[in-house]
């Protein structure tokens, strides 16, 4: 009770205004504090960097990567002080993760750091680099202006207009960035580019928009069932042959009134001095008499030169040979004069719109000019409700008006409406705000004081609908966008679900699982085929198909992405289960398999993984060890040192050599161990698996030893065993997935800030029992995903 009166006596007026005070007061309080703290955290480490960083990296560094001639052209004497280290943040950040695995300063060195004294190089530049302050404003980064790669814009055109085939196919290649090609420093404009959106333009246009002319109107081809014949007429499949003087007679059955064209396709053999005479009649009455000229070889169409006036019903069409002629002492190709007609067509009503229109022509053209209603009421009204849905917001009148004004013109030249708003459509997908995701332009009037803002609904609806479907938002977002509510938790839990059992999903699958897991570049592997034979394209195919329906499993039944590491079972069809050893599989659709663990488990053992992580001729334990590092334990190991010599070079003079024992020859070489050492085993641990994903537990004659020890200890003897180990870094994973998925979901590259909103999603998800839905529904969350830095792409 007295905590409603409190509630009661602050909400008075004077009592309101001094809580607002004190409030601010609170605020300003804490800001400066805040700020405070981040000084004395600075100054700090300059002190420990002169004191102790900096006299470590003299001794251990300094005699390697001096002036011109430093080890690897590493240069390191110039950086004095903190700030020239941030400098070049990213430069150290490679420099840091060589010290973290030991390859710097390397094991043959003279001098090697101590454990302690590496472990402070490491706190201190841990802090340095990456020490921010998650408790106050943090950089939510900016986002360079993105243009619609090829995905996004096939798709966006699919569900913008209905059109059923894929323009970009014919468009340059996407570049790719931090993995991905949908980050937009990457995606430039080059000018073969726009000449091919021009293009496509055109082309799109058309076939989502009836011109609403004579030429544009379909033609309706009278089906054979309904001809009939008298005299020496003889009907075959798509033609009939008069052989002498005959008719054929056709019933065209109008639905309509109304003005029609007529078309007959037709060609003779020639004999004597007159081309063959075909007699066209409609209810016995004489239409024309064509002079048909064209030869089989090439037949030729006839049409009436003017539209026919006819009613709705029946009418009987009759076309007569009239001029039957035969040379015995002729040509031999030219003593007999023949007519063959090849079909019939008729279209109309002429002026009225077909039945069969395109799919989108009418939820485009919602106004139609006449009846009081002016070509540019008509026009603003059709682009404005287009545009709002290609540019994924509202357009004022003012920003529609050229477009209009281009629509009105090519209507006053001659042409038809239609014409005119395919004309207006061509516009539109031209425009940089279809063809690019600008933000922020609700913006640009503001206030430029506050750093930070978040993005608008629309905003929100665009990066979600892209992020979970490469294409535009749907009714549904566009609908809460409108409503304001699209910044809810609730409301982005909810639509994240629905957009993920979408079929429209099948988009990230591809897009963000294909690049993720690197299956894009199962297409361009060739393992040798004279030591692989089973290997084909079908195969191929099929181990792609597995690990796409095993990722959207995953995603689409809301599980664990644990399972991506342990899961007992896996999606095969009959020719894949075969290729497995496994003979209960049946048919060519794919099925839920369940695992037997002592051999497979999770992805690492799919056939797909294992053929890409392989050589074209043998299997690869460095690729197979550098993609668990990189996609398991999120730890991805730095490039090789410079003139490294090939495995097989490394294995000395000694012949057959096992992998395993040229690997450890490997090892031996000066600034490969620190890498090779945590790579080697891990890929090891999976050589039961061939170089195309078949268990094996033989290489010739030489028995498969799969097991082998990591350097924090841990031993195993098979490659299950392995998957158990890697399954107990599960957070390292989630981390990395997190990492991963946020880099494509806001189509750029991750830097130093955005530690606060990895740990933040990785915490939260794995909190919800490491569902997919609570990590897409984090990122969707997360201050990267829903806020933007001023000085982005537009400001």
């Amino acid at each position: 009770m007295r905590m409603i009166e409190t509630i009661f006596r602050l909400s008075q007026p004077k009592h309101l205004v001094h809580m607002l005070c004190v409030f601010g007061s609170l605020l300003f309080v804490m800001n400066a504090v805040s700020a405070n703290a981040s000084d004395i955290r600075v100054e700090k480490s300059k002190k420990q960097f002169e004191s102790q960083i900096k006299p470590l990296l003299t001794k251990y560094c300094l005699d390697c990567h001096t002036g011109e001639e430093a080890e690897a052209g590493l240069s390191l004497e110039k950086y004095t002080t903190r700030s020239s280290i941030l400098k070049h943040r990213e430069a150290w950040e490679k420099i840091v993760q060589r010290i973290q695995i030991q390859s710097m300063p390397p094991k043959d060195a003279g001098a090697l750091p101590t454990d302690s004294e590496r472990e402070a190089i490491l706190e201190w530049f841990d802090e340095a680099l990456y020490g921010i302050d998650c408790s106050s404003d943090v950089n939510p980064g900016r986002v360079t202006i993105r243009r619609l790669n090829r995905n996004e814009y096939n798709n966006t055109i699919r569900d913008l207009l209905g059109v059923d085939f894929k323009p970009a196919q014919n468009f340059p290649s996407d570049d790719v960035g931090y993995g991905f090609d949908n980050i937009g420093d990457v995606l430039s404009l080059p000018p073969l580019l726009m000449e091919k959106y021009l293009d496509a333009a055109e082309q799109i246009s058309e076939k989502a928009i009836y011109a609403n002319t004579a030429d544009s109107f379909p033609w309706t081809e009278i089906p054979e069932k309904n001809f009939s014949k008298k005299g020496a007429v003889t009907l075959r499949k798509r033609s009939a042959g008069f052989h002498s003087r005959g008719t054929l007679t056709g019933i065209i059955n109008l639905k309509e009134p109304g003005k029609y064209e007529l078309q007959i396709e037709a060609a003779q053999t020639p004999s004597g001095t007159e081309a063959a005479k075909m007699e066209v009649k409609l209810n016995g009455k004489l239409l024309k008499t064509f002079q048909v000229k064209a030869s089989r070889d090439d037949p030729d169409k006839y049409t009436l030169p003017k539209p026919l006036s006819l009613p709705k019903g029946k009418h009987t069409l009759a076309i007569s040979f009239l001029n039957d002629f035969y040379d015995p002492k002729g040509p031999p190709r030219k003593r007999d004069r023949n007519l063959y007609v090849y079909n019939v067509k008729y279209r109309g009503p002429l002026g009225k719109l077909p039945t069969n229109l395109p799919a989108f022509h009418t939820k485009i053209i919602t106004c139609t000019p006449g009846a009081g209603r002016s070509v540019r009421y008509c026009a603003e009204r059709v682009m404005r409700r287009f545009s709002e849905r290609a540019f994924r917001r509202p357009v004022s009148r003012e920003e529609i008006r050229p477009i209009v004004e281009l629509v009105e013109a090519t209507v006053k030249s001659g042409n038809t409406f239609e014409q005119g708003i395919q004309v207006g459509i061509q516009a539109v997908l031209v425009s940089p705000h279809f063809l690019f995701r600008i933000e922020g332009i609700r913006d640009l009037a503001r206030s430029r004081s506050n750093q930070i803002q978040n993005i608008s609904h629309y905003e929100i609806a665009t990066r979600l609908s892209y992020f979970l479907w490469s294409s535009m938002p749907d009714d549904k977002l566009f609908e809460l966008a409108k409503q304001g509510r699209l910044n809810q938790p609730r409301t982005l839990q909810v639509q994240v679900k629905r957009m993920l059992k979408d079929p429209k999903s099948e988009a990230f699958i591809k897009n963000f699982a294909g690049q993720w897991l690197n299956l894009r570049n199962l297409e361009d592997l060739s393992p040798d085929p004279r030591k692989f034979r089973v290997f084909n394209g079908k195969l191929k195919n099929d181990m792609r198909r597995e690990t796409e329906e095993f990722f959207a499993y995953i995603m689409r039944e809301d599980r664990s992405v644990i399972e991506f590491i342990n899961a007992d079972y896996t999606f095969m069809n009959e020719r894949l289960a075969k290729f497995y050893g496994n003979d209960r599989v049946k048919g060519e659709a794919f099925q839920k398999v369940t695992l037997d663990k002592t051999k497979r488990a999770g992805l690492i053992t799919q056939a797909s993984i294992l053929t890409l992580t392989s050589n074209p001729g043998r299997t690869s334990p460095v690729k197979r060890g550098k993609w668990i590092m990189e996609t398991i334990l999120g730890t991805p190991p730095p490039a090789p040192p410079p003139n490294v010599p090939e495995l097989e070079e490394s294995a000395g003079a000694k012949k057959n050599a096992t992998l395993r024992e040229q690997l450890a020859l490997h090892r031996k070489i000066p600034g490969c161990a620190a890498c090779h050492d945590q790579m080697d085993p891990l890929g090891l641990g999976f050589e039961n698996f061939d170089a195309i994903g078949r268990w094996r537990t033989k290489e010739g004659r030489r028995k498969i030893d799969s097991s082998g020890q990591l350097p924090n200890g841990q031993s195993f003897k098979s490659p299950i065993e392995l998957i158990a180990i890697l399954e107990q870094q599960k957070q390292g994973f989630c981390r990395s997935l997190t990492e991963k998925m946020l880099t494509y979901a806001i189509g750029r590259g991750l830097e130093y800030y955005d530690k606060c909103a990895i740990d933040e999603i990785t915490t939260n998800f794995t909190a919800k029992g490491y569902r997919f839905s609570a990590l897409v529904t984090e990122i969707a969350l997360s201050d990267p995903f829903l806020k933007r830095q001023r000085g982005s792409h537009d400001d």
